[in-house]
């Protein structure tokens, strides 16, 4: 393969970023004429939908070429970027393995799935061709992380995923609620990226070196050892933790529901939250020799992944409970780096990314159908949107962890590592499993099961069915939330990432009736979905009786664990503006200001004082000429 082919991965959707920004400042908004009804007006979107279907096909092609290699690692020569005598030289360049080609399927599928989707979605929206440039910049910017072959490299592509966040989460910037929801991601991810960007340093100021090839040469030989190595594996972690919204660093990502849809599907299932997931991947044997990095992942994540099922129970709004579901399996997938490697983590990074875009798309063509996520508003929709209904669950199967749906492979093995590692990481990730299948198909009860309860009474009163065009993309993540799992019945998956060993199709596929820990997970799973059904479909039992019963603790939930009021009242308000803040500006106000103002209030009243003298009388001037030559006269008469 052609190594300028797999420049174009990440040029082409760059492109169409370019030619997009200018299509948007030049073409009037999309309400003009026919609301997005012609060529004219639907341009940016065939442009990225044509961009990004050449990157999956580039992808395709690399992930073949790379699978028929023997070592599973393409070439690609670098560029030098910056060479500063022999002090220093930093390139640019691509790695290409198995891990950056899964990633780069991942990536490409699911973006180019949501593209067309949204082309239903954003019909008739005057910043229609706004969308698809920052859409075209999201998906070149994580191509890029996922080709990156060094920190400053990836390190820009990073940001890149950053900026675009922001841009797509106040994409309806009139709303209050979009742009301080774009705000707080851009903020607290910012927090991480600090730690993100120390580690960069702290590792060149060590090895001479951004790379990631030859750090992670340096970890293995042990020339990268230590205290250094801790710290800077700690910094990368941050990193992670700010863009995969682990705790505590997770509240951005359920306020990030305020933009479109299909930007929470490609946010939530393969670019900005995968991002971190992939940098700990990526830099993998920096953690792998640091027992102390590596324990501080699997115990960040295995809390995530509970905490944030917590919350996911109690959430009215269709969309923020798979916010919280997504912050949890992202919690998963920290787990299984931390406990099991780089195969288990990345394995359910892709499953999750067909499933819980699937899931996404579902909730937005509820949406266009209803005019609202608040599944208290909804229910009966079975009948009305068969495909949404049939893909939304088959979605919801394989997210609680159902043999054989894509989700129980992955999540299996997880459990399977953490059981192995750290017992009570286990337990938690057992309990996690029975919350998800509760409040996922609490979700499906609500919005799909017993009879319509109202929606919008606007222009949505009467629900329907989405289009071709937004449910064939949901049909296709739909059967890849069944058959993506199947990559590593045989352990395949695990054999090309270098991290597991083969075995036969039989035993991986029935070898959930040889252990009991899968029946343990499914039998948590199906509890999980039988009390959802008792108390929201059945109900048998009573949701208002069970919330009193359990009021504090259905108030801690709902609440969030008052951890917006900590940030944002205690910790911003109070400790940063009206403690720190506001003390700098005391001193700045009357030290620093004040010393200025006094020098300036002195020179003035000197002035002042002078300027009296100078009365513009001349016979004034005359007398005191007459009283100098008088004093004159007698000094020289008593001292000459």
């Amino acid at each position: 393969m052609m190594p300028f082919l797999v420049w174009l991965i990440f040029l082409l959707p760059l492109s169409s970023f370019i030619i997009n920004s200018i299509i948007a400042m030049l073409v009037h908004p999309v309400s003009e004429g026919t609301r997005g009804g012609n060529l004219r007006n639907k341009i940016s979107g065939y442009i990225t939908i044509a961009t990004i279907g050449g990157s999956l096909i580039l992808s395709i092609w690399t992930l073949l070429s790379v699978m028929a290699l023997p070592h599973h690692e393409l070439a690609i020569p670098d560029i030098n970027w910056l060479v500063i005598g022999d002090k220093l030289s930093i390139s640019l360049g691509l790695i290409v393995n198995p891990l950056t080609v899964v990633m780069l399927i991942v990536v490409t599928v699911v973006s180019l799935l949501v593209q067309i989707y949204s082309q239903g979605y954003m019909h008739g929206d005057p910043g229609y061709h706004r969308y698809y440039a920052f859409m075209s910049l999201f998906t070149a910017s994580m191509l890029g992380v996922a080709l990156a072959d060094n920190l400053l490299f990836l390190y820009v592509f990073w940001e890149g995923v950053g900026l675009c966040s922001y841009l797509l989460i106040g994409f309806w910037f009139h709303r209050p609620a979009a742009a301080d929801a774009a705000k707080k991601a851009f903020i607290v991810t910012r927090l991480g990226d600090f730690g993100f960007l120390a580690a960069i340093l702290l590792l060149f100021a060590n090895t001479g070196t951004f790379d990631i090839t030859e750090l992670s040469h340096l970890a293995i030989t042990g020339g990268l050892a230590g205290a250094t190595l801790t710290w800077a594996a700690i910094g990368i972690f941050s990193g992670a933790v700010g863009k995969s919204a682990q705790f505590p660093l997770h509240v951005w990502l359920p306020d990030a529901m305020e933009g479109p849809t299909p930007v929470s599907a490609l946010i939530h299932a393969a670019t900005m939250v995968a991002a971190g997931v992939f940098l700990v991947a990526r830099t993998y044997p920096l953690f792998a020799h640091s027992v102390e990095a590596l324990t501080t992942v699997a115990i960040i994540g295995g809390v995530t992944a509970i905490f944030a099922a917590t919350m996911g129970l109690v959430m009215n709004d269709i969309k923020r409970v798979l916010a919280y579901s997504t912050i949890s399996q992202l919690g998963y997938m920290m787990l299984g780096l931390g406990t099991g490697g780089v195969a288990i983590g990345m394995f359910h990074l892709f499953n999750h990314a067909f499933f819980k875009a699937l899931l996404f798309l579902g909730a937005g063509s509820v949406n266009h159908a209803t005019g609202t996520f608040d599944m208290r508003q909804m229910g009966g929709l079975r009948k009305i949107m068969p495909w949404t209904y049939v893909t939304f669950l088959i979605a919801s199967l394989s997210l609680t962890g159902i043999w054989p749906f894509a989700g129980f492979w992955s999540k299996d093995d997880i459990i399977l590592s953490s059981m192995e590692s750290q017992p009570i990481l286990f337990v938690l990730a057992t309990i996690t499993v029975f919350m998800t299948a509760f409040y996922m198909f609490r979700a499906v009860f609500l919005t799909f099961g017993g009879e319509y309860r109202g929606g919008d009474p606007g222009s949505h009163g009467h629900p329907h069915e989405s289009p071709p065009v937004m449910v064939v993309p949901m049909v296709i993540l739909a059967v890849l939330a069944v058959v993506s799992g199947f990559w590593n019945v045989t352990g395949s998956f695990g054999v090309f990432l270098g991290h597991g060993e083969t075995r036969s199709f039989v035993e991986g596929f029935f070898g959930i009736f040889t252990h009991p820990l899968p029946w343990i997970s499914m039998l948590l799973a199906v509890l999980g979905i039988l009390l959802a059904y008792a108390i929201y479909s059945a109900r048998w039992l009573s949701a208002e009786h069970i919330g009193s019963l359990f009021k504090p603790l259905y108030i801690l939930f709902s609440r969030k664990y008052w951890m917006d009021e900590l940030y944002e009242n205690i910790i911003v308000k109070k400790a940063l503006l009206g403690g720190i803040f506001n003390g700098l500006e005391q001193v700045d106000t009357h030290v620093v200001d004040g010393a200025v103002n006094g020098a300036a209030s002195g020179t003035i009243a000197g002035g002042g004082v002078l300027r009296r003298a100078q009365t513009g009388q001349l016979q004034l001037y005359g007398l005191f000429i007459g009283i100098g030559v008088l004093a004159i006269i007698v000094c020289l008469y008593l001292f000459g």
